[in-house]
């Protein structure tokens, strides 16, 4: 929700250089917004100046669209717009197969609205090296940080997950437990018994004792002691542990890809993946198959032996 706010507030610093209104804006004025979003700027020091902030990336500026295409379609659903300004991408020439990847047989998933304006890279899941891990861990000072991040390197959680996980949806005897995902959807996750020895000392030794907090992960200090940990409170402990521990690449979401990555590895079936990782888009766990630098030049090698 805040991203969203940030996005519709930049739509509107645009629509104020312009001296524009929301019910003014036409079609033409999206792809404007687009160029607006690209125009180069400088730092100075460490403080960005919005009018001289660098260019948004596509992912960027593809999620602020969809932003203000949900405000309007919010618009005319209230009444205020006769319609929505914003133009839907073209997908296709319309002899493209409908269905498409290595799920491309269970279903497109969650619909979509509108398409993306502007092109950008198909990346792989960026997984972690076993040694930053290893490092970043052995940094960690309680064993709720530590229980934190093996919850997102065994489980594959979300951090948003993490932080709203409560304590009734956590099942020692069975090791595993029960997450609330994206659209309120629920999935039981299985995890590793290092979590479990982890939490199980957290709960023992740590968690503040009378904390009627329902959620697991709490402030274990300060004012705020025993209240349920913050985005910010999630981020400022990565934050502190890269920089002590020299492990700079280590980031939630990178311990999630790592986790689906690795089980891709190993042969999990893609449907049992992606119930795992709480995808409603199949091609988005496909993305976790694709062959490791290793393997690639070790076949590399092979075939130019065979040519030799």
């Amino acid at each position: 929700m805040r991203a969203y706010a940030y996005d519709l507030l930049n739509f509107l610093r645009f629509l104020a250089e312009r001296l524009s209104g929301l019910g003014d804006v036409v079609a033409t004025d999206l792809f404007d917004y687009l160029a607006w979003q690209q125009r180069p700027g400088a730092s100075t020091g460490t403080v960005v100046r919005l009018a001289e902030r660098r260019g948004a990336a596509p992912a960027t500026m593809n999620r602020r669209i969809a932003a203000v295409r949900g405000l309007f379609e919010f618009a005319v659903t209230t009444g205020t717009r006769a319609d929505n300004p914003v133009p839907a991408a073209r997908r296709s020439s319309g002899l493209r197969a409908k269905q498409r990847g290595l799920l491309g047989h269970i279903g497109a998933g969650k619909p979509r609205t509108g398409g993306r304006l502007v092109r950008q890279p198909r990346l792989l899941p960026e997984a972690l090296d076993p040694d930053d891990i290893a490092v970043f861990l052995a940094d960690l000072r309680t064993f709720r940080d530590r229980a934190i991040v093996l919850l997102m390197l065994l489980g594959g959680l979300r951090a948003a997950e993490v932080r709203s996980l409560r304590l009734a949806q956590v099942d020692m005897g069975l090791r595993r437990v029960r997450v609330t995902g994206k659209g309120g959807k629920e999935r039981l996750v299985p995890v590793d018994g290092a979590f479990f020895a982890e939490l199980s000392a957290y709960l023992r030794e740590e968690r503040p004792a009378g904390c009627l907090s329902a959620e697991c992960f709490v402030v274990l200090r300060g004012p705020a002691t025993g209240r349920p940990l913050t985005e910010a409170g999630l981020r400022r402990i990565f934050r502190t542990h890269r920089q002590t521990s020299g492990a700079t690449r280590v980031r939630p979401h990178r311990l999630r890809h790592t986790y689906g990555t690795e089980l891709a590895a190993a042969g999990i079936d893609l449907l049992v993946l992606r119930d795992l990782m709480g995808h409603t888009n199949p091609e988005t766990t496909a993305a976790y198959v694709h062959l490791a630098p290793e393997i690639l030049a070790a076949e590399y090698a092979k075939a130019r032996a065979r040519q030799s």
